[in-house]
């Protein structure tokens, strides 16, 4: 059960109080206005204390939260968007979404992760885990952009790669490897946008980029929090701590310079208002091309290459050998 989920289902039935007061007000002359704005105060104080100040824990729920808005939702405000579909190799892998776009009057790339709404969709889309035809699919869009001269739009929403045995055989690790070095050669501008979950390579195939946006609420971590705790302590159960020790969300990087900027959700997430947390996404990606379109290819590539180059910190060990005998 997502965390989120449970903790609104107070909140939906405090909503759906308020409503019918209001409803009933409008229909007789009894003012219940009184009634409403204490049932109203009482609403902001229970949203304050669930989402006032999040664990990491809990802002993995939320990047979860079914009713999140997904790609296909940001890509729907586009101006135009012309859907490509294939790898040239296989098949069409329909956790990957991409083609030409508008962002407003600028032609765009667009290249999303895309998971389903409901059971019969997660399936078709395999729960946004692209397979490798997928991001070699990821590949061909990049490698076309590139030659086209069309700046790169990416939406990062996924728990990982398909780990399945299918997508091991059809080499999963080198298809996201072909996308990372797309990626880095691209001769145009890239901008990625972590929308919900950013989870291991899976996220990072389509995340070497000039900028990269956050949502306040998502997260991007080298691995989930149930795989991480698996790994490490052998105990699933301990997702929690290992949300924690990732420093996954938006906040810690930003302060590791991985992150670029965030883009703040309203109260209880961005799907508590999706038409206005969609527009902010879009605007912040449109400044970033604004300040990207200037740039030569060839500085484009070398500032991306030192902006990976500076990520991580580490420090040199003295080691001093003491001799105990002749």
């Amino acid at each position: 059960m997502n965390l989120i989920v449970e903790r609104e289902r107070g909140l939906l039935e405090l909503e759906k109080r308020i409503a019918e007061l209001r409803a009933a007000n409008a229909q007789q002359s009894l003012d219940l206005s009184p009634e409403i704005r204490a049932l109203e105060e009482k609403y902001s104080q229970i949203q304050r204390e669930i989402f006032g100040s999040m664990t990491p824990w809990q802002k993995v729920h939320m990047a979860r939260h079914p009713n999140r808005p997904t790609a296909a939702d940001y890509i729907a405000e586009f101006a135009q968007f012309d859907e490509l579909h294939g790898d040239r190799h296989f098949r069409d892998d329909h956790a990957i979404v991409g083609g030409f776009a508008k962002l407003g009057e600028r032609s765009v790339m667009a290249i999303a992760q895309q998971r389903g709404r409901d059971t019969k969709e997660n399936l078709r889309r395999n729960f946004g885990m692209p397979s490798p035809e997928g991001y070699r699919k990821v590949q061909r869009l990049a490698h076309l952009a590139s030659h086209l001269g069309l700046p790169i739009v990416t939406f990062v929403d996924t728990k990982g790669a398909d780990p399945g045995i299918g997508s091991e055989e059809r080499a999963q690790s080198e298809a996201i490897a072909a996308c990372l070095y797309e990626f880095t050669v691209a001769r145009v501008p890239i901008v990625a946008t972590v929308i919900g979950e950013g989870g291991s390579g899976g996220a990072l195939a389509m995340s070497i980029a000039d900028r990269i946006i956050m949502l306040e609420h998502s997260y991007y971590s080298v691995a989930s929090p149930e795989g991480c705790a698996a790994i490490l302590w052998s105990d699933a159960s301990k997702a929690e701590e290992a949300a924690t020790r990732l420093k996954l969300t938006a906040q810690d990087l930003l302060q590791f310079g991985i992150a670029d900027e965030i883009v703040p959700e309203p109260t209880g997430g961005a799907h508590r208002d999706p038409a206005g947390t969609i527009s902010r996404v879009l605007k912040n990606i449109g400044d970033a091309l604004d300040e990207l379109a200037s740039l030569p290819a060839a500085q484009l590539k070398e500032a991306r290459y030192q902006k990976y180059r500076r990520i991580g910190a580490w420090q040199n060990e003295r080691l001093e050998v003491v001799k105990t005998g002749p």
